[in-house]
């Protein structure tokens, strides 16, 4: 049944590169804010030594665990088997935003294959993995990823793209104020 590791070990990451999806979970401080779980497509997870992973993240509707991550970093990420033996696997940690056009971004982004609507970075340190039986997961079979938000973005310009990010992207649904808020209010 269930464990709790200080660390990713070896198994772990092998379980983690083996999912087609994974699920992000944040949350902000005050009880009546919403907990947000994204879920992520694509190739964008990385796993780092020292207990550290990333993923590149997509522009999209919303930037709830952008806003969650600025005001106390707290971020989960889970795992599921839905082929070969059930597992759950959870990483928590505390979370930053790397934003394009700084030094961080230059650093982290060589990593990744920069797709179409690249819009942030989000990195995490982990301090605790928890794995769980995962006995109830159904079993799924993987299709392919889709490519409508890769699509969407690449057809648009790079303005367009800024625009989008200012009007859905800048504060949370809770009014947080993400860092593509703070940038671009620094920018103005």
């Amino acid at each position: 049944m269930g464990k709790v590791y200080s660390a990713i070990l070896p198994e772990h990451e092998e379980f983690i590169r083996k999912q087609r999806i994974f699920f992000v979970g944040s949350a902000p401080l005050t009880a009546e804010g919403h907990v947000n779980i994204s879920p992520k497509g694509h190739d964008v997870l990385r796993i780092f030594p020292q207990n550290e992973v990333a993923y590149l993240d997509l522009t999209g509707s919303g930037n709830e665990t952008s806003a969650h991550l600025k005001e106390n970093g707290r971020i989960t990420f889970m795992f599921l088997a839905f082929e070969g033996p059930p597992m759950i696997l959870r990483l928590y940690g505390s979370g930053s935003v790397i934003l394009p056009g700084t030094p961080e971004w230059t650093n982290m982004s060589k990593h990744f294959d920069l797709l179409p609507g690249a819009r942030q970075i989000i990195h995490a340190k982990i301090d605790t993995v928890k794995t769980s039986c995962g006995f109830s997961v159904p079993f799924y079979s993987y299709e392919g990823e889709r490519d409508t938000l890769q699509q969407w973005s690449a057809n648009k310009s790079e303005q367009d793209l800024e625009e989008y990010r200012k009007k859905k992207n800048s504060i949370s649904m809770d009014g947080i104020v993400t860092p593509i808020g703070e940038a671009l209010d620094n920018v103005n």
